[in-house]
């Protein structure tokens, strides 16, 4: 973070300052006092369970060198730093990351999607990173909190940022693609996912088109060719629309094939020699995921040669299909979270691992959330379709006990487990050398639990 004035705080912010400006700067900005820069400013946020109000003495003592506050403590109490009261903490943190995205002379890559936002992310940051001096979104901070500190976490030398835009209700990403002002927009898929809130997919496109109607004519909106709202996007945006797919699109991969330790194609872009590429992560889903990257690579004019050496450095955040190793079983990590399009799509995955000497395939799932009335035909339909893929199916937890019984539609081996525990002693007994076993769920089922309990890393 450019190293910001107290005064530049007030001003941004339309706060009132309490206290004495002596002329610090401020070099962060944090909402959790568990681990404070020292010299940030601590942004007291309300929550429904928390109040950040009551942490403000403690972020004082321990490094603090302002407070942005909705009330001073009763009493009277001198936290002895300055203070900057706003009438609402979380718009206030929200206009300072406004005023402080104008002050930045850097190209912004959004990404938003129902699946893969940071996995492309991921992919999309290693290869601007060939060319660019880039920020990019650390954790999950991607929402109405996650990305004002993104953007406020970006430096003056920065070139190029690549910040995720998250939502789970409508008229969220509007407000985030002010605060950000994207250059390009990425949509990585329009699925189901928070479908308990926006009613429909037609619902979730509108919300996500929100990033469409922002960027600027000379920007680029990245789709892939596979989302069959490809057309609805295209009609709400003055930008220029790239496409890129799995054998179509101006940035596609061709020759795909699995390998033991990834994925590997042959990038193609217009205009541009084809560039064999290896991402050291399996599934088709993946592959569109890293050619959205890449577009936003070709859009911002590098090489397919820097373009693929990006791809092929790319190191995925973990949970998202990540493999290992215990006891000759290959885990396959994609505990971070779950909906139906998500699981549908690693379920594909493990359905292309190829059965060598009897080896078995092993989905473990636990609850996806957000589904609303739609959540007892999806976990049914996620459990038959991995059954009818010959597929192991286990589900863990009580709200997850819908994908076993889809599962029973096709065969009678599937297992459900109310707890943890259980399912992990089951897993250790019926697994072998040479098996592949998935966990995936949403972030509330916790399948991390149950995977390192069976499985530790060796």
């Amino acid at each position: 973070m450019k190293p910001l004035s107290i005064t530049e705080i007030v001003s941004a912010t339309g706060g009132q300052l309490i206290g004495r400006d002596a002329g610090e700067l401020v070099g962060a900005v944090s909402t959790d006092t568990r681990n404070l820069p020292a010299g940030c400013l601590f942004v007291a946020l309300r929550g429904d369970h928390f109040d950040g109000h009551d942490f403000a003495a403690r972020a004082a003592e321990t490094g603090a060198g302002c407070l942005m506050l909705e009330e001073l403590p009763e009493g009277g109490v001198d936290l002895g730093v300055p203070a900057v009261l706003v009438e609402n903490t979380l718009y206030g943190l929200q206009r300072l990351a406004l005023w402080y995205r104008q002050q930045l002379d850097i190209r912004v890559v959004a990404i938003t999607g129902s699946n893969g936002k940071t996995s492309t992310k991921d992919f999309a940051a290693s290869v601007l990173a060939q060319q660019f001096k880039v920020n990019a979104t650390k954790g999950n901070l991607n929402n109405h909190i996650g990305l004002p500190l993104s953007v406020l976490s970006a430096e003056e030398t920065d070139q190029v940022a690549v910040w995720e835009m998250g939502m789970n209700h409508a008229g969220e990403i509007a407000p985030l693609c002010e605060i950000a002002a994207p250059d390009l927009g990425i949509i990585t898929s329009v699925g189901t996912a928070h479908i308990e809130f926006l009613g429909s997919r037609e619902g979730i496109a509108e919300e996500k088109s929100a990033l469409a109607r922002a960027l600027p004519d000379s920007g680029a909106l990245i789709l892939p060719a596979s989302c069959e709202f490809d057309e609805y996007m295209m009609k709400r945006t003055h930008a220029k629309v790239i496409i890129a797919g799995n054998g179509r699109g101006v940035v596609r991969a061709e020759n795909l094939k699995m390998t033991e330790t990834g994925s590997a194609f042959n990038l193609c872009i217009n205009g541009f020699d084809e560039v064999p590429v290896e991402i050291a992560v399996n599934g088709k889903h993946m592959v569109s995921n890293a050619l959205l990257a890449a577009s936003a690579g070709y859009a911002l004019g590098m090489n397919v040669e820097q373009i693929a050496a990006g791809l092929n450095a790319a190191t995925l955040t973990s949970g998202r299909l990540r493999r290992y190793v215990s006891q000759g079983v290959t885990v396959i990590d994609d505990t971070y979270n779950s909906n139906p399009d998500s699981a549908e799509a690693a379920i594909e995955t493990l359905a292309d691992f190829p059965v060598v000497d009897g080896s078995r395939r092993v989905c473990v799932f636990g609850m996806m959330a957000e589904l609303g009335t739609h959540a007892d035909a999806e976990h049914l339909r996620i459990g038959k379709l991995a059954a009818e893929k010959n597929l192991q199916v286990v589900s863990v937890g009580a709200a997850a006990v819908k994908i076993s019984q889809g599962a029973h539609e096709v065969n009678d081996t599937a297992q459900h487990f109310d707890d943890a525990a259980a399912a992990a002693d089951w897993l250790k007994d019926y697994c072998r050398g040479g098996d592949n076993v998935l966990f995936k769920g949403s972030r509330m089922a916790s399948m991390e639990n149950v995977m390192h309990r069976a499985f530790p890393i060796d």
